[in-house]
């Protein structure tokens, strides 16, 4: 569906909306639920959303390879590496191939923690994201910088001293550099055991530089929540004391497990590294 076009009765009711839920300012898991498709959003959202798309169109591509990046993840993480274990923060609104749903297709028994500072995505998650009866899924609501939290609570679901899969994507480009975004992967990586894996994507700036800091600037004066793009060697520093797999730091629809895709890419960076033993 193209960033233009809304499912009928797009949008949510009142009877739909958490308490206190400001419809007003668009939020940046709103907007890229727009941009996938959905209906979980409000007008705002959907006016942010198409004047970001029309700035710089390239920005609808990057949500739906972002999609298809965390489906390539887990798969290779569940089917190729054997991980049981999956923390997804910043999971954004519930959409098709959910970490849980693909996970659990290759390993029935994965269990997935989802973690979110949305009021709205939760309500759905809890709705909509259910475990299969062999797996367990659960729900978080905290901030990416909270991470003593996430770690509290997803304990609550996951056995931390087995190894685990971070997914960050399209999370830290939301946490400016003076809350040092570094910090939150080095701290959830910290408390996990050897053998754990991060996955992060994150918008670059420094491929197609033009398009990237146009469709930037608009995007940040329409939402609530600003973003900063990173270039590749910023972006490099969240795997710091990981060994990154190949192919590496590569644009996300670039990213195939275990060997390099020739061809130009995406505005935005994908990688996956292995926590040492």
């Amino acid at each position: 569906m193209a960033a233009g076009q809304h499912r009928p009765g797009g949008g949510r009711s009142e009877a739909a909306r958490p308490k206190d839920l400001d419809t007003t300012t668009a939020h940046p898991a709103r907007i890229w639920d727009y941009w996938l498709g959905g209906k979980d959003n409000f007008a705002a959202d959907r006016e942010a959303a198409e004047r970001v798309a029309q700035a710089s169109p390239v920005v609808v591509d990057i949500a739906r390879a972002d999609r298809a990046f965390l489906v390539r993840v887990v798969r290779h993480l569940a089917v190729d590496i054997g991980i049981r274990q999956f923390l997804d923060i910043g999971t954004g609104l519930p959409t098709a191939n959910n970490t849980h749903e693909v996970a659990q297709d290759a390993a029935p028994a994965s269990r997935v923690v989802y973690v979110d500072n949305d009021p709205i995505v939760l309500v759905h998650a809890r709705a909509l994201l259910t475990s299969n009866p062999q797996g367990a899924t659960a729900y978080v609501q905290a901030d990416a910088r909270d991470t003593d939290t996430i770690l509290a609570k997803a304990a609550e679901t996951l056995d931390l001293s087995q190894p685990v899969a971070v997914m960050l994507l399209g999370v830290l480009l939301f946490i400016p550099d003076e809350d040092d975004p570094y910090s939150i992967t080095a701290r959830l990586m910290s408390a996990l055991p050897a053998d754990s894996y991060l996955a992060v994507s994150h918008g670059a700036s420094d491929i197609d530089v033009e398009a990237a800091m146009t469709g930037s600037g608009r995007y940040n004066e329409r939402s609530s929540v600003p973003l900063r793009l990173r270039s590749r060697g910023d972006f490099t520093r969240f795997f710091n004391g990981l060994d990154i797999l190949a192919p590496g730091v590569v644009p996300l629809d670039l990213w195939e497990p275990g060997r390099a895709v020739a061809g130009a890419g995406l505005p935005c960076y994908g990688a996956l590294g292995r926590k040492p033993g």
